[in-house]
Parts: C-alpha cells; structure tokens; sequence
C-alpha cells in the first residue's frame, strides 16, 4: 500500500485500545476511505495458560478506572469474574485476524466490537462462543467464521501479525503510525492513548502537508 494509510497495532483485550476505539472511529468518520486502516494485532498476553488470581483482576480494574477517567466510557467486570479465567489475548487477535479476511474495513469493526464486548458488556471473548456471536453481529457466517477461527493458518497469521509487530518496535497498545510521506518514511501519530482532537489534528496536519 503506497498511497496515505494508518498501521494500527492493537489488541482486542487491551483496555487502552478500547478506550482508542472511538478516536478510531472518529478517524474513519473524518477521512474515509481517504486515509485508510489497516489492523496488526500486537499480542498483548498470547498464549497465557495459568488463570488470573484474585489479586490480579484486582490490579487490572485499577488500570480499568484510569482509562474510565480519560474515556468515559463503561466497564463491567463479568467478563473476567469466573472462577478460572485465563487472560488469553490470543484467541479474540486471531477473531480480528479472520475477519480480516473480509477487509480491512470488517477488522477495524470487529477490533471495535470485540474489546466492547468484553470490557463494556461483561462478556467473555477468549471463548469461541462469544466470538461466533460477534461475527453474527457483524453478518459473518458463524458456523463458517468459527471454522476458520479453529484452523491451523489462523493461528500462524495471528502469531505472524505479532512478529511484524515486534520487528516494527512496537512495545505498547495502541500504537498508530501513518505513511509514507514523500520520502516513503513511516511516522507515529501516537504511541499510547490520545485524545480525538489531539489525534485528528496530527492527521490533518501531515496531510496537508503530503498535499502541498
């Protein structure tokens, strides 16, 4: 892709990337297909195996208030309440990944609804269930979506997209860069949370200057 686009490197249970989702969205609402968004899942705790103690779930609500704080916006806490929960990011990156395969544009939206989901509904999206639901919500084919979502592949494209992350330098979520520019150089718009306006000015800025 050589014309202005956005690399979004983002996880699906990160809650700062849910907090980012509306400026995400405001992004999409403000340049269009313009500026396009194309999804890379960080893999935030792939892989995890042992389920989170009490004092863990703990320490991760205190992270959930401060994105509350700057975002607003709801957290329910039912998701990870079970006895037994594993915080495996691993099998909601690889959702996201298989409805890339429909487009950039079905990524960006099941990236938006999943963490959603999750943070804001209280549901749990390291089950393939959920998952299914999310995909029917969003008119993929469930039987087919979940299909693909067990296979091999996808789990090898989803471990790939945290390869390319980690070759980018990315050590934290959201992460959103844009490029080229005139030289082909890549640049970060934001490493971490930013606010809408903070954000949409930096993209506007670079692209007048792309255009100039």
């Amino acid at each position: 892709m050589t014309a202005p686009h956005l690399i979004y490197f983002s996880d699906p249970m990160c809650s700062w990337c849910y907090g980012f989702s509306p400026v995400i969205e405001d992004i999409r609402r403000n340049f269009g297909r313009a500026l396009p968004i194309r999804v890379v899942m960080g893999g935030l705790r792939p892989g995890t195996e042992s389920p989170m103690t009490e004092e863990a779930k703990l320490e991760v609500g205190d992270h959930w208030a401060h994105v509350h704080e700057a975002t607003g916006l709801p957290f329910n806490g039912a998701g990870m309440s079970a006895p037994g929960f594993v915080y495996d990011t691993d099998p909601a990156a690889r959702a996201v990944v298989v409805a890339r395969r429909d487009g950039e544009e079905m990524a960006a939206a099941f990236l938006a609804r999943a963490p959603r989901a999750f943070y804001g509904e209280g549901r749990d999206v390291t089950q393939a269930d959920v998952l299914g639901e999310i995909a029917d919500e969003l008119g993929l084919d469930h039987d087919p979506f979940l299909q693909a979502w067990g296979a091999e592949d996808a789990k090898q494209e989803t471990w790939r997209d945290y390869a390319i992350s980690q070759r980018a330098g990315v050590t934290g979520f959201p992460t959103l860069v844009a490029g080229p520019n005139e030289d082909g150089v890549y640049g970060v718009v934001t490493r971490g949370y930013a606010p809408p306006e903070q954000v949409l000015g930096v993209l506007k800025e670079w692209l007048e200057r792309i255009a100039a």
